[in-house]
């Protein structure tokens, strides 16, 4: 499966990046609080919180995320290639729905499953939901689907899973990305994805609709932020855990 440029519905002339910063800051499914941040599962006070479920609730948003992944298939200057593929993968759980509205689209309506993070302790104990238990991926082409892409780690294991159920799965498009460099290095398979030193043997290729730059951006031009506040969230970007403590943040024990 492979998508050329839409001339009837001109996906490329819509800023898809822009468009769902705004809608996330209004119904705050993006909240930024340098002031006072927000403490991720990892302990760490980060000045940024990201639920992109928020989006669930209107169909609209919904479908400005389909058709911002529909855009992201196209060709592009840096690869000049199609994106190829059979199916379309969703993460557990996050993932999944973007992947069932992406898979029903009038571009794509396209065979469906979904990743855990590992596998069931029960029943047939699926890692992979769509397929048998006692089959596999056949060595078809798999687009996988991220809500968000932080660290990299848990998308380079639904990577890997697809890897080891037979499918061949070279990209990830994810609704946002902050940009951090241990997950480029992870999807380019030179850093660990997990503590016992797994790698990706090759790469993973990462598309996101919606980058962390173009998020302060807009805050900014919207007011949601003020110039300190936009100095503040662009120090976080350089050294994201380490920020907290230099701002009297400091990490909190879980």
């Amino acid at each position: 499966m492979f998508i050329k440029q839409n001339t009837l519905f001109n996906l490329m002339e819509r800023d898809y990046g822009k468009e769902i910063a705004k809608a996330g800051l209004e119904i705050n499914a993006i909240k930024l609080r340098p002031d006072n941040p927000f403490i991720w599962a990892s302990g760490f006070r980060m000045p940024i919180y990201n639920d992109n479920r928020m989006f669930l609730g209107d169909s609209r948003h919904r479908r400005l995320i389909a058709d911002g992944f529909n855009d992201l298939m196209n060709s592009t200057k840096e690869s000049n290639r199609d994106i190829y593929f059979s199916i379309i993968a969703g993460t557990s759980t996050a993932g999944i729905s973007p992947a069932t509205t992406l898979a029903d689209t009038y571009l794509v309506t396209k065979p469906m499953i979904y990743v855990r993070d590992k596998p069931k302790d029960h029943g047939l104990k699926n890692q992979i939901e769509g397929i048998d238990a006692e089959s596999d991926l056949e060595g078809k082409r798999v687009l996988l689907i991220e809500d968000l892409i932080s660290t990299g780690g848990s998308s380079a294991r639904a990577v890997q899973a697809i890897r080891d159920a037979n499918g061949v799965c070279e990209h990830c498009f994810s609704i946002f990305n902050y940009g951090f460099d241990k997950a480029s290095r992870i999807f380019k398979g030179e850093e660990d994805y997990d503590k016992k030193g797994n790698k990706l043997e090759s790469p993973c290729e990462v598309k996101s609709l919606l980058t962390y730059d173009t998020l302060l951006g807009v805050a900014k031009e919207t007011g949601y932020i003020n110039d300190q506040q936009v100095e503040m969230l662009a120090e976080w970007r350089a050294d994201p855990f380490g920020w907290g403590e230099k701002h009297g943040f400091p990490k909190v024990e879980r």
